[in-house]
Protein backbone atom coordinates (compact mmCIF):
# COMPACT_ATOMS: atom_id res chain seq x y z
CA UNK A 1 0.00 0.00 0.00
CA UNK A 2 1.37 3.13 -1.33
CA UNK A 3 2.14 6.23 1.32
CA UNK A 4 -0.81 8.65 0.12
CA UNK A 5 -3.72 6.04 0.55
CA UNK A 6 -1.66 5.03 3.87
CA UNK A 7 -2.31 8.49 4.75
CA UNK A 8 -5.98 9.41 3.58
CA UNK A 9 -6.88 6.24 5.89
CA UNK A 10 -5.34 7.90 9.06
CA UNK A 11 -6.52 11.29 8.40
CA UNK A 12 -9.68 9.40 7.81
CA UNK A 13 -9.67 7.71 11.28
CA UNK A 14 -8.57 11.22 12.95
CA UNK A 15 -11.61 12.42 11.69
CA UNK A 16 -13.87 9.77 12.93
CA UNK A 17 -12.83 10.02 16.15
CA UNK A 18 -13.05 13.82 16.76
CA UNK A 19 -16.36 13.49 15.26
CA UNK A 20 -17.82 11.10 17.77
CA UNK A 21 -15.43 12.72 20.78
CA UNK A 22 -17.93 15.84 19.81
CA UNK A 23 -20.98 14.14 19.81
CA UNK A 24 -20.16 12.95 23.11
CA UNK A 25 -19.44 16.06 24.69
CA UNK A 26 -22.59 18.44 22.64
CA UNK A 27 -24.73 15.74 22.27
CA UNK A 28 -27.45 15.75 19.09
CA UNK A 29 -30.38 18.44 18.40
CA UNK A 30 -33.53 17.62 16.44
CA UNK A 31 -36.04 20.01 15.71
CA UNK A 32 -36.38 23.94 16.20
CA UNK A 33 -34.65 25.32 19.24
CA UNK A 34 -34.89 28.99 20.69
CA UNK A 35 -31.72 31.12 20.32
CA UNK A 36 -29.76 31.26 23.19
CA UNK A 37 -30.80 35.09 24.75
CA UNK A 38 -27.66 37.10 25.51
CA UNK A 39 -26.31 37.50 29.20
CA UNK A 40 -28.22 40.59 31.08
CA UNK A 41 -25.78 43.45 31.58
CA UNK A 42 -25.15 44.24 34.91
CA UNK A 43 -25.47 48.07 34.80
CA UNK A 44 -28.52 48.94 36.39
CA UNK A 45 -31.76 50.49 34.21
CA UNK A 46 -31.65 54.24 35.19
CA UNK A 47 -35.12 54.87 37.56
CA UNK A 48 -37.86 56.28 36.17
CA UNK A 49 -38.48 60.00 36.89
CA UNK A 50 -42.02 59.53 38.28
CA UNK A 51 -40.90 57.03 40.88
CA UNK A 52 -43.05 57.47 43.75
CA UNK A 53 -40.65 59.02 46.74
CA UNK A 54 -41.10 57.48 50.48
CA UNK A 55 -42.29 59.43 53.07
CA UNK A 56 -43.99 61.55 50.03
CA UNK A 57 -47.86 63.13 50.57
CA UNK A 58 -50.38 60.20 50.51
CA UNK A 59 -52.54 61.33 46.90
CA UNK A 60 -55.26 58.91 48.49
CA UNK A 61 -55.75 61.45 51.02
CA UNK A 62 -54.61 64.59 49.50
CA UNK A 63 -56.68 64.19 46.91
CA UNK A 64 -59.54 64.98 49.14
CA UNK A 65 -58.54 67.29 52.39
CA UNK A 66 -55.47 69.90 52.49
CA UNK A 67 -52.22 68.29 53.72
CA UNK A 68 -51.43 68.39 57.74
CA UNK A 69 -55.29 69.10 58.29
CA UNK A 70 -56.30 67.75 60.72
CA UNK A 71 -58.32 65.48 58.57
CA UNK A 72 -55.81 64.48 57.22
CA UNK A 73 -53.58 63.47 60.34
CA UNK A 74 -56.82 61.07 61.17
CA UNK A 75 -57.11 59.64 58.00
CA UNK A 76 -53.58 58.65 58.64
CA UNK A 77 -54.23 57.23 61.75
CA UNK A 78 -56.81 55.29 60.29
CA UNK A 79 -54.54 53.38 57.73
CA UNK A 80 -52.04 52.91 60.60
CA UNK A 81 -54.66 51.05 62.33
CA UNK A 82 -56.15 49.33 59.94
CA UNK A 83 -53.89 48.84 56.26
CA UNK A 84 -56.56 47.32 54.24
CA UNK A 85 -58.15 51.03 54.28
CA UNK A 86 -58.44 53.21 51.63
CA UNK A 87 -60.13 56.75 51.52
CA UNK A 88 -61.14 55.97 47.75
CA UNK A 89 -62.64 52.89 48.29
CA UNK A 90 -64.16 53.80 51.18
CA UNK A 91 -65.85 57.16 49.41
CA UNK A 92 -66.91 54.70 46.50
CA UNK A 93 -69.03 52.76 49.01
CA UNK A 94 -70.10 55.69 50.54
CA UNK A 95 -71.52 57.00 47.14
CA UNK A 96 -73.71 53.48 47.05
CA UNK A 97 -74.82 53.81 50.92
CA UNK A 98 -76.35 56.86 50.14
CA UNK A 99 -78.51 56.33 47.92
CA UNK A 100 -79.26 52.38 49.21
CA UNK A 101 -80.04 54.17 52.53
CA UNK A 102 -81.80 57.40 51.26
CA UNK A 103 -84.12 54.95 48.94
CA UNK A 104 -84.74 52.73 52.08
CA UNK A 105 -85.85 55.79 54.15
CA UNK A 106 -88.09 57.70 51.58
CA UNK A 107 -90.07 54.02 50.79
CA UNK A 108 -90.13 53.55 54.92
CA UNK A 109 -87.92 50.67 54.72
CA UNK A 110 -85.36 50.21 57.22
CA UNK A 111 -84.67 46.61 57.72
CA UNK A 112 -82.38 46.51 54.25
CA UNK A 113 -80.32 48.91 55.78
CA UNK A 114 -80.02 48.22 59.29
CA UNK A 115 -76.46 46.82 59.77
CA UNK A 116 -75.62 50.40 57.94
CA UNK A 117 -77.12 52.50 60.60
CA UNK A 118 -76.45 53.40 64.13
CA UNK A 119 -79.51 52.96 66.59
CA UNK A 120 -79.45 56.13 67.03
CA UNK A 121 -79.83 57.21 63.39
CA UNK A 122 -82.41 54.32 62.97
CA UNK A 123 -84.07 55.26 65.60
CA UNK A 124 -84.65 59.06 64.36
CA UNK A 125 -85.28 57.57 60.93
CA UNK A 126 -88.14 55.37 62.36
CA UNK A 127 -89.58 57.96 64.25
CA UNK A 128 -89.94 60.05 60.98
CA UNK A 129 -91.48 57.15 58.88
CA UNK A 130 -93.88 56.83 61.99
CA UNK A 131 -95.32 60.25 61.76
CA UNK A 132 -95.85 59.79 58.12
CA UNK A 133 -97.52 56.90 58.81
CA UNK A 134 -99.94 58.31 61.29
CA UNK A 135 -100.44 61.45 59.39
CA UNK A 136 -101.32 58.81 56.20
CA UNK A 137 -98.41 60.57 54.07
CA UNK A 138 -97.19 58.02 51.46
CA UNK A 139 -93.46 59.32 49.94
CA UNK A 140 -92.66 58.31 46.00
CA UNK A 141 -88.99 59.19 44.92
CA UNK A 142 -87.04 58.40 42.89
CA UNK A 143 -82.89 58.77 42.98
CA UNK A 144 -81.71 60.68 39.85
CA UNK A 145 -77.72 60.66 40.81
CA UNK A 146 -75.52 62.28 42.62
CA UNK A 147 -73.65 65.51 41.38
CA UNK A 148 -71.38 65.97 44.52
CA UNK A 149 -69.59 63.92 46.86
CA UNK A 150 -66.39 64.92 49.57
CA UNK A 151 -64.51 64.35 52.46
CA UNK A 152 -65.89 67.24 54.95
CA UNK A 153 -63.65 66.57 57.89
CA UNK A 154 -62.51 63.37 59.66
CA UNK A 155 -61.48 62.15 63.15
CA UNK A 156 -59.70 59.27 64.87
CA UNK A 157 -59.89 58.21 68.05
CA UNK A 158 -56.99 56.61 69.45
CA UNK A 159 -58.35 55.16 72.61
CA UNK A 160 -61.37 53.09 70.80
CA UNK A 161 -59.69 53.18 67.63
CA UNK A 162 -62.84 54.65 65.83
CA UNK A 163 -62.52 56.50 62.94
CA UNK A 164 -65.44 59.02 61.92
CA UNK A 165 -65.76 60.17 58.58
CA UNK A 166 -67.78 63.16 57.24
CA UNK A 167 -68.88 63.46 53.48
CA UNK A 168 -70.92 65.73 51.97
CA UNK A 169 -73.57 64.90 49.48
CA UNK A 170 -75.53 66.56 46.92
CA UNK A 171 -78.13 63.94 45.14
CA UNK A 172 -81.11 64.42 42.94
CA UNK A 173 -84.21 62.98 43.04
CA UNK A 174 -87.82 63.17 42.29
CA UNK A 175 -89.95 63.56 45.30
CA UNK A 176 -93.65 63.51 45.92
CA UNK A 177 -95.58 63.58 49.38
CA UNK A 178 -99.50 61.91 48.10
CA UNK A 179 -102.43 62.46 51.04
CA UNK A 180 -104.68 59.53 51.72
CA UNK A 181 -106.63 61.02 49.14
CA UNK A 182 -103.60 60.46 46.00
CA UNK A 183 -103.34 63.99 46.00
CA UNK A 184 -99.70 65.75 46.06
CA UNK A 185 -99.58 67.78 48.58
CA UNK A 186 -95.45 68.07 47.89
CA UNK A 187 -93.15 68.08 45.85
CA UNK A 188 -93.50 67.24 41.71
CA UNK A 189 -93.58 64.34 39.41
CA UNK A 190 -91.71 65.89 36.73
CA UNK A 191 -89.25 68.70 38.88
CA UNK A 192 -86.01 66.97 39.95
CA UNK A 193 -84.97 68.15 43.72
CA UNK A 194 -81.79 68.81 44.78
CA UNK A 195 -81.16 67.35 47.93
CA UNK A 196 -77.72 68.41 50.27
CA UNK A 197 -76.71 66.42 53.41
CA UNK A 198 -73.55 65.60 55.48
CA UNK A 199 -73.57 62.26 56.65
CA UNK A 200 -71.05 60.73 59.24
CA UNK A 201 -69.92 57.21 58.97
CA UNK A 202 -67.99 55.66 61.67
CA UNK A 203 -66.00 52.51 62.15
CA UNK A 204 -63.52 50.62 64.55
CA UNK A 205 -60.47 50.17 62.28
CA UNK A 206 -59.32 47.02 62.19
CA UNK A 207 -62.21 45.32 63.99
CA UNK A 208 -63.66 42.19 61.93
CA UNK A 209 -66.55 43.74 60.86
CA UNK A 210 -66.09 45.38 57.54
CA UNK A 211 -68.91 48.01 57.58
CA UNK A 212 -69.22 51.49 58.30
CA UNK A 213 -72.22 52.49 59.79
CA UNK A 214 -74.21 56.24 59.43
CA UNK A 215 -73.66 57.69 63.34
CA UNK A 216 -74.93 61.14 62.42
CA UNK A 217 -76.78 63.62 59.67
CA UNK A 218 -77.07 67.29 59.00
CA UNK A 219 -76.99 69.61 56.38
Amino acid sequence: MNSPIIQLLVLAGIAIFLILRLRGVLGTREGFEKPTLPAQSDKRRPRPEFEVIEGGPDRDITDHVPEGSDAARALHAMKAADPDFGLNDFLQGARAAYEMILMAFENGDLDSVRPFLSQEVHDAFAEVIATREREGLKVEATFVGLSEIAVRDASFDTATREGEIAVRFTGELTYVVRNTAGEVVEGSTTEIKRQRDVWTFGRVMGSDDPNWKLVATGE
